[in-house]
């Protein structure tokens, strides 16, 4: 081979290997369509500033879904829009997946309808188990049922999907278990999906993540909740930050493996998300955490404290406080 030719050979390597470097410069990231709209911003902004060195890919499976591939080592990072639960931490346990519990952001789960809808005003929580509950299947249809008040027409409900954390979290806080609903409505675990349901049909009311509703308020209306103390509360950031928005105000967050964090890429990725979760996370319309909760999330990265300090279990009516005086367990 002449020199010109070993000189081109040795070259064409060089570049080969500089793509290969950056194709396995990947972030993947999936879970929750509630925690898309904040991991979707960070990973923008991120990729950005990495000047395309690092791609990072977030899919939206819902937050079971997410578990699924991250207990199974198939992705870094899971969006959750609720903890992880038992039978998901044995799964990562069995499968050797430690991993770093993230709180990013509180949300307000929010009830939406029509926005010509004249007739609800507010709904209790009552009035929604009523809508929700197993018991509901195929027998409470028409609007009338709800409240002798509304009109004698067809109930068009549109929500989360099985798999969705929303669906897990919305049931315990409405129905009284998580996962128990009926299942004659229109489900999906993409959040657009419902908006445009919804949308469509004056008779329609349905339930997500408050960043989806704050997107599309042409579209919507957002129906105040009848909150504990008997107050109708209407979702936003204030009523989260004020606890008067119960039970629908949820911590959202992102779980980083332990394995994932050997990555510089990931690494990064989860240091930028630390540093920049309060502003994006205001910016699609999501309660941000006191800075120091950013800074203590970063020191748990940092001394790989590892595990939930949920326990496996889901828990409705979760303030800010009480969430960062907890000890992780695995």
């Amino acid at each position: 081979m002449s020199s010109f030719k070993q000189t081109a050979f040795a070259a064409a390597l060089v570049v080969f290997g500089s793509h290969a470097a950056y194709a396995q410069s990947v972030v993947k990231v999936d879970g929750s369509s509630t925690v898309y709209p904040v991991t979707e911003a960070v990973a923008e902004d991120f990729q950005k500033s990495k000047k395309g060195e690092v791609k990072v890919t977030v899919g939206i499976s819902g937050t079971g879904g997410g578990f699924k591939k991250f207990c199974r080592g198939e992705i870094d990072v899971a969006d959750a829009s609720r903890p992880i639960l038992k039978q998901e931490m044995e799964a990562c346990a069995q499968a050797g997946i430690k991993y770093i519990e993230l709180p990013v952001a509180f949300d307000a789960l929010t009830v939406v309808a029509h926005p010509k809808n004249t007739f609800i005003k507010q709904l209790t929580v009552e009035q929604l188990k009523k809508m929700w509950e197993p018991a509901a299947q195929g027998t409470v249809t028409n609007w009338k049922q709800i409240d002798p008040s509304f009109p004698d027409a067809p109930m068009k409900l549109f929500g989360a999907g099985s798999d969705s954390g929303t669906f897990d979290y919305f049931t315990e806080a409405i129905v009284g278990k998580a996962k128990s609903s009926r299942g004659d409505y229109t489900a999906s675990e993409d959040d657009n999906v419902l908006v445009q349901g919804v949308s469509r049909d004056i008779n329609a009311i349905g339930y997500f993540g408050f960043a989806y509703y704050a997107e599309n308020q042409g579209k919507l209306k957002a129906v105040p909740i009848v909150n504990k103390e008997g107050q109708p509360v209407a979702p936003g950031p204030k009523a989260v930050l004020d606890g008067s928005y119960n039970p629908l105000s949820r911590p959202i967050f992102i779980y980083v493996s332990e394995k994932s964090l050997e990555k510089p890429e990931v690494r990064d990725f989860v240091a930028y998300y630390m540093k920049n979760a309060a502003a994006l996370a205001t910016e699609v319309k999501y309660v941000p955490l006191p800075a120091q909760a950013y800074e203590t999330a970063m020191e748990h990265v940092n001394k790989k404290k590892l595990g939930t300090v949920f326990g496996g279990e889901p828990e409705i009516g979760v303030t800010i406080e009480s969430l960062l005086s907890r000890e992780a367990k695995l």
